[in-house]
């Protein structure tokens, strides 16, 4: 049996190939190594009621995920898989190289990647070639849903968010100096923290702050990333995540404006990404 997954810092999509029925579809929480370590991997899957059936029958696990991108980060992934699925074959890449697999398979285009974090690379069709991209919360991630937290809570402490706005982002967010100082700085996945503030963006889209603060980020993540690429308006740029797909008017406003051909936009890669998966190896095993 084949086993995928596609794991942000918020939650990770998993989907396990049945010889003889449907695809078992499953959720846990966000597996990034960056924020957990191998024995909270393991534990979080040994959890999971659904999988547990079929813990000796799995023989190939494809781990695609946020933060996998340096060999210390898949090795500690790739370790915890393996006490889960002792004998099993273990693949781990970035989540950036699923969404490419997910949206072009074997076509060439810039993928990006816009969820919690934000990330971007050009796929030849085989590989994800190298970039620069990807410097995580702290020091890139622009238009993702921890920029834009970042951007919603210090507009709100400095008292530079509209009253009308802040009178709302109160009553949703109860929230105080001290609160945030503790989830940003001395609690676990601060970056899911704070992306979690995009619920409130959503619900308040339409108000001219919102609205332009949308046009900034997203502004700041095509020139960030996207055109730093020379031949950018060559190939599509299709992108994957949930801040695309829920704000894509707005990103699809500020890409024209810049050239950018959008392809493809995916809330989440994980059916495409497993599709692609299974096609590939079975058709690897009959020939």
């Amino acid at each position: 049996m084949i086993l995928v997954a596609d794991s942000g810092s918020s939650r990770s999509d998993w989907m396990l190939h049945l010889p003889d029925s449907k695809p078992l579809q499953f959720r846990t929480k966000g597996l990034n190594p960056f924020f957990v370590n191998e024995k909270e991997i393991a534990t979080v899957l040994n959890q999971v009621p659904e999988i547990i059936p079929y813990l000796n029958e799995v023989h190939e696990v494809y781990f695609f995920g946020a933060g996998c991108t340096t060999p210390d980060r898949r090795e500690l992934v790739s370790n915890a898989l393996s006490e889960i699925f002792p004998g099993s074959f273990i693949s781990v890449e970035s989540d950036l190289v699923g969404s490419a697999y997910a949206t072009f398979g074997t076509k060439k285009g810039l993928i990006s990647n816009i969820g919690t974090g934000s990330d971007v690379g050009f796929y030849n069709g085989e590989i994800l070639e190298g970039g620069v991209h990807g410097i995580g919360y702290v020091l890139g991630d622009e238009g993702s849903g921890a920029w834009f937290g970042k951007q919603l809570i210090t507009a709100y402490l400095y008292e530079e968010m509209p009253r009308d706005l802040a009178r709302k982002f109160k009553e949703v967010h109860p929230i105080t100096k001290d609160i945030i100082i503790k989830n940003v700085y001395q609690r676990d996945r601060p970056n899911a923290y704070l992306a979690s503030f995009a619920e409130f963006m959503a619900a308040n889209r339409s108000h001219p702050y919102i609205d332009n603060l949308l046009r900034n980020g997203f502004d700041e993540f095509v020139r960030t990333n996207i055109m730093t690429y020379p031949d950018f308006w060559e190939y599509e740029c299709n992108f994957v995540g949930s801040i695309a797909y829920h704000f894509d008017l707005h990103l699809r406003e500020v890409c024209n404006l810049h050239g950018v051909r959008i392809g493809k936009i995916l809330k989440s890669p994980i059916e495409e990404v497993f599709h692609f998966i299974v096609n590939r190896e079975l058709n690897v095993q009959l020939n």
